[in-house]
């Protein structure tokens, strides 16, 4: 009589959980004692897949073409003797999508700036799998640790504008756990806010008031000037 099958084990042996379109993964499963012959069946979400006979400790391998949603989700075997009723089955493997995420956009609410003043910038890539891990830069120096968001919103750093050194060139850069997928952003550029002077402002100010009274002549001739030039016809 046979002795009785353990639980098999499935392994991946080839390829990996977080897996791209048109991806192949090669599935294991064994159990043991496995002699006589064995029968393993690879089921997906309690469908059967494919099924292979083995004996003598030898693994049923399962390769799968991951071509669409519908190949990811949850893996198991079956491993039972021919002729028999029952069988093993085995833990469960989850294989999941990696996307490619998108070219991340940078920005900020405000495109001027002046020394001394608090401004901040935001990274963001609208497509592309979680977590999404972001770095910023001004020229090709790193200005931020690694930001890694869990959720699908924008990082968020907080800059001091402290001098003129301070207006160059911000990028900021995104990756995931999609194999060789950085991208970075495009260019911003905080401008310099100008600063009007106190003689610029005096300056203004009496033009303002020079216009007023320009406009107040203009508005008292009819009224005061021209009824006092008939009377003293």
């Amino acid at each position: 009589f046979p002795e009785m099958l353990s639980n098999p084990k499935l392994i991946l042996v080839q390829g990996t959980l977080n897996v791209v379109m048109k991806q192949n993964v090669t599935l294991s499963c064994l159990s043991e004692p496995g002699s006589p012959l064995v029968r393993y069946t690879l089921f997906k979400h309690n469908q059967q897949v494919s099924a292979l006979n083995r004996s003598n400790l030898t693994p049923a391998l399962f390769t799968l073409t991951i071509s669409s949603a519908s190949d990811v989700g949850e893996y198991k075997c079956k491993a039972e003797y021919n002729n028999s009723s029952g069988g093993k089955y085995s833990n469960s493997l989850n294989f999941t999508f990696i996307e490619p995420i998108s070219k991340p956009v940078l920005s900020s609410p405000t495109s001027q700036a002046k020394k001394g003043q608090n401004v901040t910038l935001s990274c963001f890539s609208e497509n592309g799998s979680l977590p999404i891990t972001y770095v910023f830069f001004k020229g090709t120096q790193n200005i931020s640790p690694q930001k890694t968001m869990q959720k699908r919103e924008a990082a968020v750093i907080f800059l001091f504008i402290d001098s003129l050194s301070d207006f160059g060139t911000y990028k900021c850069k995104a990756n995931n756990s999609f194999p060789n997928n950085t991208k970075y952003s495009s260019g911003f550029n905080f401008t310099l806010a100008e600063e009007r002077s106190h003689s610029q402002a005096l300056i203004i100010s009496l033009g303002l008031i020079l216009l007023l009274l320009i406009i107040g002549f203009a508005l008292a001739i009819p009224f005061f000037i021209i009824p006092l030039y008939k009377a003293s016809e």
